[in-house]
């Protein structure tokens, strides 16, 4: 023996300080992973902490599934642990890719009927390339959108799907229940249904003139924001700077709408103003827009990871008082109403 025995560790002790199995240590060393420093005089075989702390790197490479092969490399020095981990990282984040797809894809069946038809379906979906998903998206956009005034179709169109490289499960889950969705001839047709109803016929048709927009673009939206700032500043509606404004917003619409900017106008738009909370809360809940047009945009905003487009307008109809994070419908249309009624 080569070296004083108090300065080495026995197969089993070695066992307890890595957390290896006896089995293991030794079919390490049979394959020339990390052989023993020593034998005693009977053949058993020791190992000094050198030893020691090499097996517990074979154990924490080995943990991370990492092949013979490339722990071999790395322990002879052919190439650097760092270039051993990229190609595992690899090799796992294919795997994960994979495994967050049949997950996607079970959770799916699991949610409605599963056939084998539709588990081949809903895994073509799931794999499929960005430039088809994109070219599933445009089919069904420009189906349902079709005839549609230029505006609302501007609108629907911004908000499209688009899938990251490496999408969260909920991501991938939401991607596989819409692309289902978009190839549904009774979803296409309930969906193209709802928006002719919505933008097509008046007041949404109306709305979606290119002169309505300019306004609610430019003009419109100034008076609108300084509005909102005096209701949140505490001003009254019959205050004279209120009043004014007021006045400005009817002088402007009835030249949009090509009306007369007189009484009747006036208490039209009172009427509107003193509602936006309700009628605001009746179009989102909705259960023809949940079921087609709202669940859409769910589902792209889930993708895409950001807020639903229509969650502030929603949660200011629900906002009981304004606060920082903006007015409440249900104070701001009956002081914006009797502002304009004011304003004669």
């Amino acid at each position: 023996m080569n070296t004083s025995e108090d300065t080495l560790y026995s197969i089993g002790d070695v066992a307890h300080r890595t957390g290896l199995s006896v089995s293991a240590i030794r079919y390490y060393s049979d394959e020339g992973l990390v052989r023993p420093t020593d034998a005693t005089d009977g053949g058993h075989r020791l190992y000094d902490l050198d030893a020691i702390a090499r097996l517990e790197f074979v154990r924490t490479l080995r943990d991370l599934e990492t092949g013979l092969d490339q722990v071999r490399r790395v322990l002879s020095g052919t190439t650097s642990l760092s270039d051993i981990l990229a190609e595992h990282l690899d090799v796992i984040e294919t795997r994960t890719t994979d495994l967050q797809a049949k997950r996607a894809v079970l959770r799916a069946l699991v949610r409605q009927e599963s056939t084998v038809e539709r588990a081949n379906l809903l895994r073509k979906l799931v794999t499929m390339s960005d430039m088809e998903r994109q070219r599933l998206v445009d089919d069904f956009l420009d189906e349902v959108t079709a005839d549609l005034p230029s505006e609302a179709i501007r609108r629907i169109g911004e908000d499209r799907p688009v899938l990251a490289a490496d999408p969260a499960p909920e991501q991938l889950d939401a991607w596989v229940s819409l692309a289902e969705l978009l190839r549904d001839d009774r979803f296409r047709d309930a969906t193209r249904s709802y928006l002719h109803a919505t933008y097509a016929a008046f007041p949404g048709s109306e709305i979606s003139t290119p002169r309505v927009q300019e306004f609610i673009q430019s003009p419109g939206a100034d008076l609108t924001r300084r509005l909102m700032a005096a209701h949140q500043a505490g001003f009254s509606a019959d205050d004279a700077q209120v009043v004014g404004l007021a006045a400005q917003l009817v002088e402007q619409l009835a030249q949009v709408f090509g009306v007369a900017a007189d009484a009747d106008l006036r208490q039209r738009l009172a009427a509107r103003y003193r509602d936006a909370d309700s009628l605001t809360l009746e179009a989102f809940e909705d259960a023809e827009y949940n079921a087609t047009e709202g669940r859409y945009l769910e589902l792209v905003s889930v993708i895409n990871d950001r807020p639903h487009p229509d969650a502030a307008l929603l949660a200011s109809a629900r906002r009981e008082t304004g606060d920082a994070d903006g007015p409440a419908f249900g104070q701001l249309g009956p002081w914006l109403a009797a502002a304009i009624l004011a304003s004669q």
